[in-house]
């Protein structure tokens, strides 16, 4: 098992309730999803995790694929849909890896979501390929919705907290991570098997696949940098709900996309071949 797989098995109940105890990237995320997606159809959920997104897509009528890496956390979802009453929404609920999606035919589904696996992608064939697969399984026009984790956030919160982000404790590290973007944690059991991007390179690797950029937006963005006693200020005036309206404005601006600690790339998948490059990873094979 995987350093990702033993982290998520390990904190697959507070993978559940992560997106309730910081709710801004869901709430940002889940307002700009629904924007743009299709009426009801058929919708991949690829790393959904415990199917925090996959469920309320069930609830909206979609009828939702569920896939994960993690065993757990796919069991999890599982019985979510269940004590739901949604388990009838559902497609089939899969453990598979982002980077081979063989378990799907071609232009499977209205729209994706892959919600996690690109930024625990290390090399940069697997971050093609996954990208790939996920062009290979929606349906031409379909709308697709992938999450990357900000290089200059993760920096930002390494120089602020560095023992929590070891070995960023020492600068040259951070330097080394600074020119990688790869991220191992020092201590087992903590976030790690990670790769964070430079914002300029997101939309050139997804148009480079065959898909059209409609919008990046960062998920948290200046909200990353909001402690506890911000939030506490905003509630007790209570004014946190138009703070929140705030950020999802916010969300849209491209000078501060790098300060989120997650992006959204939402993007529609075009009608022309992908580039010769990319002829070797044809259908993600």
């Amino acid at each position: 098992m995987s350093s990702v797989e033993n982290y998520y098995s390990f904190f697959g109940e507070r993978e559940w309730t992560r997106l309730d105890r910081e709710p801004l990237e869901f709430l940002i995320n889940w307002h700009y999803i629904v924007q743009h997606l299709p009426g009801p159809g058929t919708i991949l959920d690829i790393g959904a995790g415990p199917g925090k997104y996959s469920l309320q897509l069930a609830k909206m009528g979609h009828r939702v694929t569920l896939a994960d890496l993690t065993p757990k956390l796919v069991d999890i979802a599982r019985q979510k849909a269940s004590e739901f009453g949604l388990l009838h929404q559902f497609q089939g609920f899969h453990v598979t890896d982002a980077c081979d999606l063989s378990h799907f035919p071609d232009e499977a589904f209205d729209a994706s979501l892959m919600l996690g696996p690109m930024y625990h992608l290390q090399k940069e064939e697997d971050r093609v390929t996954a990208a790939c697969e996920l062009y290979r399984v929606t349906k031409s026009d379909g709308i697709i919705f992938v999450a990357f984790r900000s290089r200059s956030n993760h920096i930002m919160s390494s120089l602020m907290a560095p023992e929590n982000w070891k070995p960023h404790h020492q600068i040259d590290a951070v330097y080394d991570f600074y020119q990688t973007g790869i991220f191992n944690h020092a201590e087992e059991g903590r976030f790690t098997g990670a790769y964070f991007y430079h914002v300029d390179e997101i939309r050139p690797l997804m148009e480079s696949i065959g898909f059209q950029t409609i919008q990046l937006i960062g998920s948290t963005n200046i909200g990353a940098v909001l402690t506890p006693d911000h939030w506490r200020y905003w509630q007790e005036r209570g004014e946190a709900e138009k703070v929140i309206q705030l950020l999802i404005e916010t969300a849209k601006e491209p000078a501060l996309l790098g300060m989120s600690s997650h992006l959204l790339y939402i993007g529609k998948k075009g009608k022309w071949l992908r580039p010769a490059r990319h002829k070797k990873y044809h259908h993600g094979k």
